[in-house]
This record gives structure tokens, C-alpha cells and sequence, in this order.
């Protein structure tokens, strides 16, 4: 971080690397071994057989069933991208907004994916995208800007998700997007569509710095120039 206090040098590094290194507390997809085992709807949901899933939802199979890590057959299908399989289960009554074992719903799941196509279903299926997900006490809009999922991002805005939550570590959406983001163009992208959803700028992180002058101490300049051009304040 050119020009950067070394406290705040230090500051963002140790926190980079709880969240880059804490396995532990990231998305768990079902293992193989897991969907070998799956049984019922939850086999249904691995495998997208949506007819599968109509038949024992129809028969009173339980939708909400929950695996051993606390995933539901609706939270499988969204691991697996299986949009259908998805779709037959919020049709039969499944709950979209449950949280399984590291605190994630199936939009934060599709969210950090990049499944556009799971996000809108979900959305439009009832979905809450105010949600409080995640370890980090964040939200699937914060989950999508870290990653540069900039379609998704603008799909979670349309949806009216939270643009300013910070979560547990100080960080907004717009300023995950430029700390753990690479700068490059799905990152551009990410801060465009959060500026133009009307993000707040200038919120700053725990250590008093603001959005603009982390992005230009991270080397992001086009993003900085972005912020800038958009009224954000160093």
C-alpha cells in the first residue's frame, strides 16, 4: 500500500488473511462422498431431477430436510446450479430463507457462484436479500462484490439488497470490491454498478479510511478515477 500508514498497511494485512485463509468458515459444497450418500430430495436436488423432487414433495417428502452440514435439498440444488431442481422445490413450499451450518442461504450460496440465473430465481421466488449471512455477519451483495460478480451484484441491487451493511470486519460491499477485488475489469465493473445503485461513497473502514483513498493506496487507479468522477471524497 504505497503511502499508506504502516499501521494500516499491517491492519489490512491481518485482516486479508482471516478472510483468505479461514477455510473453515467459507461455503462447504456437498463432497462427493456427501452425494453418494444423499438420499430422498436431497438426492433429487444433487442429481437436478426435477420430476424426482415434484414426485416425493407430492408423496410429503420433507423439503426442508437438512444433510450434515446443515444444507436443505434447495441449498444443494443452488450448489449445484441445478436451476430446475431449484425451481420444483420453492414451487412445492421449501424454504428459501434458511441458513445452513456457516450461516449461508441459498442466494448467498448462488451469489458467490456467479449463478445469475439461481439469484434472479431465488429473488423473484421470495428470497431475502436483506439477509444477514455468513460468519462475517455480512450479506450476499458484500459476498458478490468481494469476488467482482458484477451481474449478480446488479441483480442483488435491483432486489433492494442492503448497499451500506458493514459487515463484522468494517467492510462495506463497495469497499470488499476494492480491498479484496484485483482492480482489473470485473472489479471496475462491481463498483460501477454499486455506484450507479446509489452506494454510500465515503463510508470509511474501521481505521477512518475512505473507499477512495483505499483504492488508490491498492494501486486500483481506473477504480479510483470511478470514485472520483462519482463525488467520493479521499
Amino acid at each position: 500500500m504505497p503511502n499508506a500508514p504502516r499501521w494500516t498497511v499491517f491492519a489490512f494485512l491481518g485482516v486479508a488473511c482471516l478472510v483468505l485463509s479461514a477455510p473453515a468458515l467459507a461455503q462447504i459444497p456437498p463432497s462427493q462422498q456427501e452425494i453418494a450418500a444423499y438420499r430422498g430430495l436431497h438426492a433429487a436436488a444433487a442429481s437436478g431431477d426435477a420430476a424426482e423432487i415434484k414426485r416425493l414433495a407430492a408423496t410429503g417428502g420433507s423439503l426442508d430436510t437438512r444433510d450434515g452440514q446443515g444444507r436443505t435439498p434447495l441449498m444443494v440444488a443452488a450448489f449445484q446450479r441445478h436451476v430446475e431442481a431449484a425451481r420444483a422445490l420453492i414451487q412445492a413450499g421449501a424454504d428459501l430463507n434458511l441458513l445452513e451450518n456457516q450461516a449461508y442461504d441459498v442466494i448467498t450460496i448462488a451469489s458467490v457462484l456467479d449463478d445469475l440465473q439461481m439469484v434472479k430465481l431465488a429473488i423473484a421466488s421470495g428470497g431475502d436479500t436483506r439477509a444477514i449471512t455468513s460468519p462475517y455477519k455480512g450479506t450476499a451483495l458484500i459476498a458478490a462484490a468481494h469476488l467482482g460478480h458484477a451481474d449478480v451484484v446488479a441483480a442483488l441491487i435491483a432486489g433492494k439488497a442492503p448497499l451500506d451493511h458493514v459487515n463484522n470486519l468494517g467492510w462495506t460491499a463497495l469497499i470488499e470490491a476494492i480491498v479484496l477485488g484485483d482492480g482489473g475489469a470485473r472489479h471496475q465493473a462491481t463498483v460501477d454498478a454499486l455506484i450507479k445503485g446509489g452506494a454510500d461513497l465515503n463510508l470509511s473502514d474501521r481505521q477512518g479510511v475512505r473507499p477512495l483513498s483505499l483504492a488508490r493506496s491498492r494501486g486500483h487507479g481506473k477504480i479510483a478515477e470511478m470514485l472520483e468522477q462519482a463525488g467520493a471524497k479521499p
